[in-house]
């Protein structure tokens, strides 16, 4: 019962932190003239929201460390090594973002950092992430129970961890594409990666997982159509850290995969598209990633954002399933 008050509890606050800091943060956004550049090969639809502020990821990370700061000092939740990793990669991908957004608004413009320096800030982030990892005695091996699978990798897990982090950031910032729907999704997939992480005994990543859902809730008031602000970089990058780390963390890799479907299979999208114009000149979607497709075949954005929600519960309360009953 203490542990349901407490999922409560975290939900809650991490909504009104969350509401309440976007009231302040978004003003000064629209002062700051910190505005989204829409791209020319999105369509006309999406040319109203010129302008709209971006960054707004900022809204729910700093309602989300203040919340956790907060639990920490009343001792409602232990600090420990594992909750100090999935900070680190919270924070640490929510500053590439940040820089990425100030760099592209500096430009006036959708380029920010090149490939090369995030992948470079993105290794930092994974050899912290790895040094605390192993240093607190974590498993090298990986390990999939319902498939019986135990392969020890050694050193080469640093690099598994750097591939889990930077293919899940990335899958979530190429579904941030339409009002609501990466925040939406996010939302949903942390409930069901809070849940598996308070059964198999990490109850701190549990807590954290729930403020920001609660935080992610908040920023939805904000967010969804028609959209008062963007996440931007900021948010998606920190959102796709924070959860490839917990999976790492939880030893739910392979859950990582089925709770995030639709951001995997909005990446799938892009690589098959690319593939199939690179070796055979012709599109397979009208337009990726895959929510675009649904755009250009007439669909209505708050449609498409509901249906991609339908999905990502579905696939979370199957990640559910899978990472903890079976």
């Amino acid at each position: 019962m203490l542990l349901l008050t407490k999922s409560i509890f975290a939900i809650m606050i991490g909504f009104l932190a969350s509401a309440f800091i976007g009231l302040i943060l978004i003003p000064g956004l629209k002062k700051l003239k910190a505005g989204q550049h829409v791209s020319i090969f999105v369509g006309s639809s999406h040319k109203q929201k010129e302008g709209t502020p971006t960054m707004g990821g900022l809204i729910f990370i700093i309602a989300t460390i203040i919340t956790i700061i907060a639990l920490m000092i009343m001792k409602k939740i232990d600090y420990t090594s594992n909750l100090l990793i999935v900070l680190i990669s919270f924070l640490g991908f929510g500053l590439i973002g940040f820089i990425d957004d100030f760099l592209s608004l500096k430009k006036k413009g959708n380029e920010g950092l090149t490939t090369y320096q995030k992948l470079f800030i993105q290794v930092l982030i994974s050899v912290a992430f790895f040094y605390i990892y192993m240093k607190n005695g974590g498993q090298t091996s990986f390990t999939v129970s319902t498939l019986h699978i135990d392969l020890e990798l050694g050193w080469l897990y640093g690099l598994f961890i750097l591939f889990v982090l930077i293919g899940s950031s990335n899958a979530v910032n190429l579904t941030d594409g339409l009002d609501g729907l990466a925040g939406g999704l996010s939302a949903i997939a942390y409930i069901a990666f809070a849940l598996i992480s308070l059964v198999v005994g990490y109850e701190e990543i549990g807590i954290f997982s729930l403020v920001l859902c609660g935080a992610l809730v908040g920023f939805l008031v904000y967010n969804t159509h028609p959209a008062k602000v963007f996440m931007g970089d900021t948010g998606s990058l920190a959102l796709g850290g924070a959860m490839g780390a917990i999976a790492i963390i939880t030893h739910r890799e392979i859950t990582l995969v089925v709770v995030a479907g639709v951001f995997v299979i909005e990446t799938l999208s892009v690589i098959i598209q690319t593939a199939s114009m690179v070796l055979f000149k012709k599109k397979v979607f009208l337009m990726t990633p895959l929510h675009h497709h649904f755009e250009k075949l007439g669909w209505k954005e708050p449609d498409i954002v509901k249906m991609f929600w339908i999905a990502g519960l579905i696939l979370s309360m199957s990640g559910i399933i899978f990472g903890v009953w079976l």
